[in-house]
């Protein structure tokens, strides 16, 4: 890559970082421009000419995050239920809260609710390759399935949510509310 486009990759990566360092904390409609491009120390039409606006950007931010999160829970150790519980709060310890944003503020901006169902798609496809082998082999397809589908719910961000902030649980007794949850279902 020239010089020429190495820069010009850092500074798309800046503004990324300054939408959402932005959104962790801001919502959406109250995000300006102009804040993000002095947060990355742009001008408002390098990020317009870049992203083409604001949902532009987000969709790109959501985009990245997207892929960071994937490679973030494949990566995770899944060699048993407490390994790969433990992975998943460690993982909503980082993303948890973005993730419910996302979802609440996917109806507002073009393009976010594609990614949003790319996003949930991609939640029960890693409950089941994370968990099939932990469920009850006996069990008819019928049960496999509704035991899946309930194992996507206990693993869904909004039950960690639920359990970290409604609940106030600490990081620790979140895990294992979650195990307590998935002993049912998983062997």
């Amino acid at each position: 890559m020239s010089a020429r486009a190495d820069s010009a990759e850092l500074t798309g990566e800046r503004i990324v970082d300054a939408m959402l360092a932005r959104l962790r904390g801001t919502p959406y409609e109250r995000i300006r421009l102009d804040d993000v491009a002095a947060d990355a120390g742009v001008t408002v039409q390098t990020v317009i000419r870049r992203f083409g606006g604001k949902a532009g950007l987000m969709t790109s931010v959501v985009e990245r995050e997207f892929g960071r999160i994937v490679a973030a829970r494949d990566a995770g150790d899944q060699r048993s239920v407490a390994s790969t519980v433990s992975a998943l709060v460690e993982h909503y310890e980082v993303y948890g809260s973005l993730i419910l944003k996302t979802y609440s503020e996917a109806p507002q901006i073009p393009g976010l609710a594609e990614l949003v169902a790319r996003g949930r798609a991609y939640h029960v496809d890693w409950c089941r390759r994370a968990f099939e082998d932990h469920l009850d082999p006996e069990a008819d397809e019928e049960t496999r399935r509704v035991r899946l589908a309930q194992v996507v719910a206990i693993c869904d961000a909004t039950t960690w949510r639920i359990l970290r902030f409604d609940g106030a649980l600490t990081p620790d007794e979140t895990e294992r509310a979650l195990r307590e949850l998935l002993a049912p279902l998983v062997g």
